[in-house]
């Protein structure tokens, strides 16, 4: 009994337990037939564990029998226990038996039955069993707790490995207690050299400051802000327990993600307040656009003009038609509409494009070029959202170049293809690998620098060219540039019929009210209505207008929107409840069509307007469609509502 106490005394393995209980035993009862079973009532099942000789009957009924009854002996066969227990015949019963049950903290753990010669087994033969397994019991209990422990161990270790933010608990002399695997890899340590060291031997010298202030502020809240290359860090310092601050967790959640979303917001919010800018800064450009422009158009169609003074005016119309176009440009390419597919020439689209991107090409050391096939015919497609796809081509193209630090060129050639038309973007700047081309039109892949590109420019413009009947291919090569091509199927409709030459020259004089709070637009829309022969008679706000237009007749009416005191769209609904018929006959001038608001007005009224700056081409349009009306004037339903459109000259 002595010599098996101390043999279990180190013993800490319930496989050495049981190992060490049957050796004593066969050494002590030289048994033919040992059989253990240990009971796990955690979950209720029952395993017999060890039996020797490891051929032999089934000795579950007896233990289970014996783990009830107590300890037991039975010099000569087991026929009273099988007839008390109900228990069906067992082979191989005869000879002298002893059964023992295992019993830790007042329950049963399991039961031993040891089988001898018959006769060969007496009372102190089953003290000394019992002695045995007593001291069995209580190290079989003491492993049960050891695994149980360790097994928590492993399980906290599994479920603190399998967490993506890095943690780490470190003692009140700084020294680590424990760590994942996360944290291992962040400080690029190896996980079990990371145990009893101090963790500023881990940590890079710049986090030592914000690390230290994160402990000296444990369990306060607050979060310090680490970088390491490109991930940023948001650290938190917790102590254990409340009461006991001795060891603290520190926790790394990473944010760069984060963080990167909350960039794109930013930029999102600060786009979205630059086209409220522009919306601004649209209407009041504008308006003294349509002033130079206007009276630009009306001083070259003055007869008898001095030679010395016909090319400075040349000059002005055509710089002044210039800035027109870039501010068009610029807000058609901003504006939120409704899709609309027509048939559209490319060469205006792209001449357009190139316009908008000049500033852009020139800083990036680009020359573009534009090439466009003869009689090229017109695809069916939203002018706004392809030339979104050209000017991200375009630009992915002229920053291709720039990463080489050397000047470069981009030739944009429009030809036929199939049965439709194509557009190669083609650059000579590095190119691409196979597998990096491969991967291009892949939402949020990119190549550019952290902060610089979303990764979604191209996966976009390939959604809204298949979504055209078309596609995008790319052909490149490293060191040789790339070659995106733009495929596009013809219209499907004719485009709108141009009127005749002599349907664009008014048939009659009109009497027409201009309302604008821009004097200098009143007095070139009055010169010029009264140089073509019309009855202009002007108003400077939408006040004024309702009390002129009480009772006067008037052809049309073409009022500003945004005005003082009362507003073009308050206007127009006054008239409309005082004299319908001439409320029908109103036309808009504006320059702010960036707005939702302002657009969804205008297109409600189902009829064109005037976009300022507009040319002179484009009223003498306007006047002509008014003098063949005689009734209220409403675009025909096949063109839908937009600017009108100038009309080439007679």
């Amino acid at each position: 009994m002595i010599a098996f106490g101390q043999e279990l005394a180190g013993t800490l393995r319930r496989a050495s337990v049981v190992d060490a209980l049957l050796r004593h035993v066969r050494d002590n009862f030289a048994p033919s037939e040992i059989a253990l079973s240990l009971f796990h009532h955690d979950v209720d099942a029952r395993d017999s564990l060890h039996a020797w000789p490891t051929r032999g009957p089934d000795r579950q009924p007896l233990l289970e029998q014996a783990s009830r009854t107590g300890a037991l002996l039975f010099a000569d066969g087991l026929e009273p226990l099988l007839r008390d227990g109900g228990l069906p015949p067992q082979p191989e019963t005869a000879g002298s038996w002893l059964f023992a049950p295992l019993i830790a903290k007042g329950r049963v753990t399991g039961a031993i039955a040891v089988r001898g010669e018959p006769g060969r087994y007496t009372p102190p033969d089953l003290a000394l069993l019992e002695g045995l397994v007593s001291q069995a019991s209580i190290a079989l209990e003491s492993a049960r707790l050891v695994d149980l422990h360790d097994d928590g161990r492993r399980s906290w270790q599994e479920v603190v490995d399998a967490i993506s933010p890095a943690l780490c608990i470190v003692d009140r002399g700084g020294r680590i207690r424990r760590a994942n695997l996360a944290f291992a890899d962040l400080v690029n340590a190896p996980p079990a050299s990371l145990i009893g060291r101090p963790w500023q031997a881990f940590a890079p010298p710049e986090w030592a400051t914000e690390l230290q202030r994160a402990l000296d502020q444990q369990g306060a809240g607050r979060e310090v802000e680490l970088r390491t290359g490109e991930r940023t860090y948001a650290v938190t310092a917790v102590p254990i327990t409340s009461t006991d601050r001795s060891a603290v967790v520190l926790l790394f959640d990473d944010q760069t993600e984060r963080r990167r979303l909350q960039d794109q917001l930013i930029q999102s919010e600060k786009m979205s307040a630059i086209g409220q800018l522009i919306a601004g800064i649209a209407h009041d450009l504008n308006n003294p656009l349509a002033s130079v422009v206007g009276f630009a158009d009306y001083l070259t169609e003055v007869p008898n003009i001095p030679p010395q003074l016909r090319e400075p005016l040349t000059v002005i119309q055509e710089e002044a038609e210039r800035a027109s176009n870039i501010v068009k440009n610029l807000l058609s390419f901003a504006r939120k509409q409704e899709h609309q597919r027509r048939p559209t020439a490319l060469k205006p689209l792209l001449d357009a494009t190139f316009l908008l991107l000049r500033n852009n090409l020139m800083a990036y050391r680009v020359e573009a070029s534009l090439e466009i096939e003869p009689d090229l015919p017109m695809p069916d497609i939203d002018p706004n959202q392809i030339q979104q796809v050209f000017v991200n081509l375009i630009n992915n193209a002229a920053q291709a170049i720039a990463s080489t630090g050397r000047p470069g060129t981009v030739v944009v050639r429009a030809r036929r293809w199939l049965d439709g038309v194509a557009v190669d973007v083609a650059d000579d700047g590095p190119g691409m690998s196979e597998a990096l081309a491969a991967q291009v039109f892949e939402p949020f892949f990119t190549t550019k620098p952290e902060g610089e590109g979303t990764g979604l420019g191209l996966s976009i413009s390939q959604g809204i060219v298949r979504e055209h009947g078309g596609r995008i291919m790319l052909s490149s090569e490293e060191e040789h540039g790339s070659v995106f091509t733009v495929q596009l199927p013809l219209a499907t409709r004719p485009p709108a019929p141009v009127p005749d030459a002599d349907q664009r020259v008014p048939t009659k004089r009109l009497r027409v009210l201009v309302v604008d709070d821009e004097p200098h637009i009143l007095h070139y829309m009055r010169a010029t209505l009264e140089a073509w022969g019309h009855i202009p008679v002007v108003a400077s706000d939408g006040a004024e207008a309702l009390a002129v237009a009480a009772d006067a007749p008037f052809d049309l009416v073409i009022s500003d929107l945004r005005m003082p005191r009362l507003s073009g769209r308050e206007f127009y609904e006054e008239l409309a409840r005082r004299r319908p018929q001439l409320a029908a006959r109103l036309v808009f001038s504006t320059g702010d069509t960036v707005r939702g608001d302002t657009l969804a007005f205008l297109e409600s009224l189902d009829r064109p307007y005037l976009h300022k700056p507009f040319s002179l081409a484009e009223l003498r349009s306007l006047l002509g469609e008014v003098a063949r009306d005689s009734g209220p004037y409403v675009r025909r339903r096949d063109s839908g509502s937009r600017p009108v459109e100038a009309l080439p000259e007679t």
